[in-house]
């Protein structure tokens, strides 16, 4: 298989001196500009590390990265539509509720909500949609062009603990400080400008004051122990930074069990602090509920007056069964009205099938038998590291033959993405680090608010770049294997 290649925005490989000090100099801009996270293996809450970058802006082609941030705006529209049609979740989730039990009992709570009635009608949405470039056209790819790459693909989107709204923007500026050092400071304009971080603060402002009391708090739910402390404490300081009045509370889900009450009119308070917004960093694995605690505070939560981000029905959207329903045939033009917007939307979607226990599922699943490398299996999961490849997809699926289990997960076609060379900085790693084979994730963030009827605010406010060694599977930041990137757009 050939591998088709962008090149990267300077001439590599640097001189050894040259690499050695400009590394040196980034590690520090890194840590000193708030480009970090907690060890994962000498966790202390007193230190930092620089979380892993890529030295230099990876290449990503303009029209294609405008292309994507157009869109987003168009996919927050579909996802709200989609997680307010109580039919289409129903159906949509019906056999994967019956074998997965954490998204089982999400479901559960949506459907208690739903038929008690929702106390809070409006929902705030803080979406990324993660694409990549397609490099390789298969028999089912959306075009016929030649060159490094034909078109981007969409990933998934994430309606759940969306991160790196801070670590994004931080990552472009080292990449600047990078590009003005190594004498590159004419190629900076090729660095776009990432407002990402002042537009999901701005949004979730924008719903406390939807809610109306001056005195409510916004309640960030966060997990045990958080490694990635900086997306999360920039997003606070931020939101204080553009409204000194509005406090901002940190809670885990077993706290807020302990302390958390309802009012009269479900009012959610904690330590006598009345909650406007609730924004999930926590809550989008079996891990985070440890007990039935967790899950009463959960239900709690959802009950409650307060906007959630996201509402339940916002995180049963993006889970990936329902986004292999949306790539079937004639179910975009429920949502979507606009033939320009379905097509828009088409375009951008790769091969999801369904691997439930029926003809389809059963012709899905001897395709991936077949030619195991051309796709990879996905659970309904987010965080990162779950999702299977290669041969071991073929020995999954065998194993799972005539197992009701099988309808827990879905299958999408592998996406080959364009390769280039870059140097990857991580903690613990050499002085000269080698010069290694990359492939990227572009996500682009976008903000809704609105309720069943009405959308009151709906706009892309920036994006994030991850990127991994080109032989690795997962790219996840905080899961320990990607690294913080930011485009170098090129014509």
């Amino acid at each position: 298989m050939t591998t088709n290649r962008l090149e990267p925005c300077i001439k590599l490989p640097l001189e050894n001196e040259i690499l050695e000090d400009i590394v040196d100099k980034a590690k520090d801009w890194a840590l000193m500009h708030g480009a970090g996270m907690r060890s994962k293996v000498n966790f202390s809450k007193d230190s930092l590390q620089f979380a892993p970058f890529i030295l230099l802006p990876s290449t990503f082609p303009r029209e294609e990265f405008n292309k994507a941030t157009e869109i987003q705006i168009i996919l927050n529209e579909l996802i709200h539509k989609v997680a307010h049609d109580y039919g289409f979740l129903s159906s949509s989730l019906k056999s994967t509720v019956e074998v997965d039990e954490f998204t089982s009992r999400l479901f559960k709570i949506y459907e208690t909500v739903h038929n008690e009635g929702t106390a809070q009608p409006v929902c705030l949405g803080l979406i990324r949609s993660d694409i990549m470039l397609e490099s390789q056209c298969t028999e089912n790819a959306c075009c016929t062009v030649t060159g490094p790459y034909c078109c981007w693909k969409q990933v998934e989107v994430n309606t759940i603990a969306s991160g790196f709204g801070w670590l994004g923007p931080a990552s472009a500026s080292i990449h600047r400080y990078v590009l003005q050092e190594l004498g590159h400071g004419d190629k900076i304009k090729n660095v776009p400008v990432n407002t990402a971080l002042e537009g999901l603060c701005g949004g979730m402002l924008e719903a406390w004051k939807i809610y109306g009391d001056p005195n409510a708090v916004i309640l960030f739910v966060i997990e045990n122990i958080t490694y990635n402390i900086c997306d999360q404490r920039f997003h606070e300081f931020e939101i204080r930074r553009q409204n000194r009045m509005v406090v901002v509370i940190r809670r885990t889900l077993t706290q807020i069990a302990d302390t958390a009450k309802l009012g009269k009119n479900k009012e959610l308070s904690i330590d006598g602090l009345s909650v406007a917004v609730v924004y999930f960093r926590s809550g989008y694995e079996p891990a985070q509920y440890p007990s039935s605690k967790e899950w009463a505070a959960r239900l709690m939560i959802e009950r409650s007056l307060a906007i959630k981000c996201p509402s339940i029905h916002y995180h049963l959207a993006g889970t990936k069964k329902v986004q292999q329903t949306l790539a079937t045939p004639g179910v975009l033009e429920k949502f979507l009205t606009d033939p320009a917007k379905v097509d828009a939307v088409k375009e951008i979607f790769t091969g999801l099938y369904s691997l439930d226990l029926d003809e389809d599922g059963n012709r899905a699943a001897e395709m991936a038998i077949m030619k195991p490398e051309c796709y990879v299996l996905k659970p309904q999961r987010e965080g990162g590291g779950n999702n299977v490849y290669g041969e071991k997809v073929r020995e999954v699926l065998q194993s799972m033959t005539d197992s009701q289990e099988r309808t827990a997960w879905i299958l999408m076609e592998r996406i080959i993405p364009p390769v280039q060379k870059g140097y990857m900085i991580r903690p613990g790693g050499p002085e000269v680090p080698q010069l290694v084979d990359l492939v990227s994730e572009l996500g682009i963030f976008g903000v809704i608010i609105g309720n069943a009827s009405t959308v009151i605010a709906n706009r892309q406010v920036g994006h994030m770049l991850r990127t991994k060694l080109s032989s690795a599977d997962e790219g996840g930041v905080a899961a320990g294997s990607g690294a913080l990137d930011s485009p170098y757009l090129i014509d």
